[in-house]
This record gives C-alpha cells, sequence and structure tokens, in this order.
C-alpha cells in the first residue's frame, strides 16, 4: 500500500520549500535545545530537529537535480521556434534516449508509436505549436488509441488546453504532457 502525504502538510510545505528553510528549523531545534534544556536533556532535543533534516537534505538533492529553470524556458522557446521536421526528430531522438523503440506514423490522429517492456503508447504532437487545443484533437487521438489497441495515449503540446479538453483527456486517460516535462525531454534530462 502507498502512502500519500497531504498537500499542506508540514513536511509536504517544506518539500516545496526552499532547502534552507528545512536546515533553519534544525538550527532553531538545536538552538532551542540548549537554550532550553538542562545540559543532560540537549541530544534529546537536537534529536526532535532531525526529520526537518531529512527533508531539508531530500529537498538539496532535488533542487540540485532539477534542471535551471531559464534552461527550460529557453528550450521551450526553441520548440516554439522548430519547424516540425525538426520539432518531431527532437522528440523522437528524446524518447530513444529514453529507451522507446520509436516508429513514425502517418496518421493524422497519432504522430509517433512508442514502445517499451511491451507496452505502446500513442504520441499526437503535431499541433505543439497551436494557439488553441480542445477536444477535437484528443478525440481522434483517442479513436487512434482503440483502433491500435495502445495502453496509452499522450498529446503534446506548448499552449494551454481548455478546460473541457483537460477533462475529456483525464476521463479518457489521455495524458497531458506538462511543459515542464516537455522541456526536460527536449533537453535529455530524465
Amino acid at each position: 500500500m502507498k502512502y500519500k502525504m497531504a498537500k499542506n502538510s508540514l513536511f509536504a510545505i517544506l518539500l516545496r520549500s526552499p532547502w534552507w528553510v528545512s536546515i533553519a528549523i534544525v538550527a532553531g531545534f538545536a538552538l532551542g535545545a540548549k537554550a532550553l534544556l538542562p545540559e543532560p536533556y540537549v541530544p534529546f532535543g537536537v534529536i526532535g530537529g532531525l526529520p526537518f533534516l531529512v527533508i531539508g537534505v531530500i529537498r538539496a538533492w532535488r533542487q540540485w537535480r532539477d534542471p535551471n529553470p531559464e534552461h527550460l524556458s529557453n528550450a521551450l522557446a526553441r520548440a516554439g521556434e522548430m519547424s516540425w521536421r525538426d520539432f518531431s526528430s527532437a522528440l523522437e531522438q528524446a524518447f530513444g534516449r529514453q529507451g522507446f523503440e520509436v516508429t513514425r506514423l502517418s496518421s493524422p490522429a497519432a504522430d509517433l508509436q512508442l514502445v517499451k517492456d511491451g507496452g505502446m503508447t500513442l504520441v499526437s504532437c503535431k499541433r505543439w505549436k497551436a494557439a488553441n487545443h480542445g477536444v477535437e484533437a484528443l478525440r481522434d487521438l483517442a479513436f487512434e488509441q482503440r483502433a491500435r489497441g495502445a495502453q496509452h495515449a499522450t498529446y503534446v503540446c506548448l499552449a494551454h488546453v481548455s478546460d473541457k479538453a483537460q477533462r475529456y483527456a483525464k476521463e479518457e486517460g489521455i495524458r497531458l504532457m506538462p511543459t515542464a516535462e516537455l522541456a526536460q525531454l527536449l533537453l535529455g534530462k530524465p
């Protein structure tokens, strides 16, 4: 059974905060223990800050691994300037680096077929630069997914997807690739 942390719990908030916030709490525990507890009990007071130290280390590690937001923004800007041929080639290479067997499709609904570990994913990305993304392209992708027997479908775009289209994608199990993930994919980050 997998445990899910509450979104606004103290530890969840600290995992979204800069690493030094948790370390400051650890320092507060240490100083408070030193100031308020008798000498033999100070170590026990300091131990109370250990969970915050763990959270601080986890957050520091994540921040160190996360790509620079400026690099992500530049990658998305470059993607918006690419021709279809360049963009589809970049995606094909990026998915290939992740271990997928990539096949280009000549379907109006899906552009790439990804196969990995026996599972098939259809990717629709031809409208990546479109200003509006409604339900129509997602309906076509869902139909193509059923017709090809694909287990998954992913829709790639740079612009906002309408609320109605987001609801439809959720109902049909179509994954809308977040732009940050797209940027990381194009940059070659896992």
